[in-house]
């Protein structure tokens, strides 16, 4: 379907001991990774996911914790563990329309997984955070946070919204020794994206390659998917002593998309 996946070692050394980490969406993809990069840092890591058997099969590759949570549902998202030391708020869903068939339902389904439930977990977690005087919020926001693309009003503005709480929360914990930043990815390889190159190569009628290289890479000048580790690897550097300075950022892992 695509060029073989990019072999990512841990180059970032980060001694995550004694910190603790919720990652949504950690059942797949790049919350997988995360998870998983985390723990090999040496936090004790919760995989919250919709899907509670992916979240526990994560959680024992990390040796952490599980929590099958809709993130759509506010109350659910009150009761997750407030006592962390590192949130990762990665999880996300798409949906494609143009805006005049975009249903209202659907648009504020994505706004309350991407942007309400990210609020929520931070307002809970920034407490302990200020009280430790350290703090990582990484919101895995998209391209889609800095550029925005037809057909995707709801993702896009919700990738934006987004872009605006990581950064009111970076003002405010910065006094706290807690920072806040965003990562920006383009298309990643995960499981979100091959369905969608799927989808795209049976209503275009082209072959998946063609998808990739043509229509999800077009605006890349490096021409091939990140893969997860990639992302996760920024995070751990996010965490790290040396990253310290860095917050309110919003940083594209995009190949070159945004250059132009």
């Amino acid at each position: 379907m695509t060029a073989e996946p990019v072999a990512v070692p841990h180059v970032v050394h980060v001694d995550l001991s004694g910190r603790s980490a919720l990652v949504t969406g950690g059942g797949s993809g790049i919350g997988r990774a995360c998870a998983l990069r985390l723990a090999a840092a040496g936090a004790a890591v919760l995989v919250v996911d919709r899907n509670v058997e992916a979240a526990k099969a994560v959680a024992a590759e990390a040796g952490g914790r599980a929590e099958g949570i809709d993130l759509a549902d506010a109350a659910a998202v009150d009761r997750l563990d407030a006592e962390v030391d590192i949130v990762v708020n990665n999880a996300g869903l798409q949906h494609v329309a143009p805006i005049q068939e975009f249903s209202a339902e659907r648009f504020a389904h994505l706004h309350r997984v991407m942007v309400e439930a990210p609020f929520l977990i931070i307002r809970r977690a920034l407490p302990h955070m200020y009280a430790r005087g350290w703090g990582r919020i990484v919101n895995i926001s998209s391209v889609h946070g800095l550029r925005a693309s037809p057909y995707k009003a709801a993702y896009v503005s919700a990738k934006h919204a987004l872009e605006g709480l990581s950064k009111v929360v970076a003002l405010e914990g910065a006094a706290h020794g807690v920072t806040a930043n965003c990562i920006n990815p383009a298309y990643v390889r995960t499981p979100l994206v091959e369905s969608q190159i799927l989808d795209q190569a049976a209503s275009h009628g082209i072959g998946e390659d063609e998808v990739v290289e043509k229509i999800m890479l077009a605006r890349a000048a490096i021409k091939r998917l990140i893969e997860p580790e990639e992302v996760a690897e920024l995070l751990a550097y996010l965490c790290s002593p040396p990253a310290a300075f860095i917050t309110g950022a919003s940083i594209a892992l995009d190949g070159g998309w945004t250059a132009s």
